[in-house]
């Protein structure tokens, strides 16, 4: 699964590697991304510009917004089957910008939380869905969900799922026109030689705590 990410970079720095717009009205760093918490997303609706939504997916049909607490993730394998996932998957696709998340490794009684990166530390981007949502009070509510696959080589010791990373080539096909059964391949597991994995303070368990010290390695390797 993923439940907890960064986005540590510059604003002006995202906007380039992308190629988009970033509201700084609404854009902060966010060194631990947790559920809930509204985001920037890159829609097929709107490619130009980041989109802020909601974390945890509720689908356009939903009597109760409280669902979206369960939809934090999609696994791959089955968004094309799955009610609360299919019609997103055809229609409403998008890109989670992101620079590492955390992943937590058990062993004995303990869990010791990771976060993975590309190898040279830059920006990346989740494939993701995304929804819009009408309350009865007349709110409307945009949400996304991440979508997961099997884990690669590096991520193995640490957790049985990882988020879909995309590479550059293929972010814009993602969220593209085309029919999900065209793009569906791209929901693969990373290049593992591709990626860096390194402990970090157990700080980040609670999303109370968001600073730029959660990133930082604290030297504990990954396969004690």
């Amino acid at each position: 699964m993923c439940g907890r990410f960064s986005i540590a970079k510059e604003r002006d720095e995202i906007e380039d590697r992308f190629e988009i717009h970033i509201d700084p009205a609404m854009f902060t760093k966010n060194y631990n991304a947790a559920p809930s918490q509204i985001l920037p997303v890159i829609t097929n609706a709107e490619p130009e510009q980041a989109s802020f939504h909601k974390w945890g997916l509720i689908p356009h049909w939903a009597k109760d917004e409280t669902i979206g607490n369960k939809l934090i993730n999609a696994r791959g394998e089955t968004i094309a089957e799955k009610p609360s996932f299919r019609d997103a998957a055809e229609k409403r696709r998008c890109l989670v910008i992101t620079d590492g998340f955390y992943e937590w490794q058990r062993s004995g009684g303990e869990k010791q939380p990771y976060r993975i990166t590309l190898a040279d530390e830059s920006l990346f981007t989740f494939a993701g869905l995304w929804e819009s949502w009408k309350a009865e009070d007349g709110r409307e509510v945009r949400t996304f969900t991440i979508i997961t696959t099997e884990p690669n080589a590096l991520m193995k010791p640490i957790h049985n799922r990882m988020p879909v990373m995309l590479t550059p080539d293929n972010e814009r096909m993602w969220i593209s026109d085309e029919p999900l059964e065209d793009v569906m391949h791209l929901l693969q597991p990373y290049d593992e030689k591709e990626m860096n994995a390194y402990s970090v303070s157990s700080r980040v368990n609670s999303p109370k705590n968001n600073e730029a010290s959660l990133i930082e390695n604290n030297q504990q390797t990954l396969f004690d």
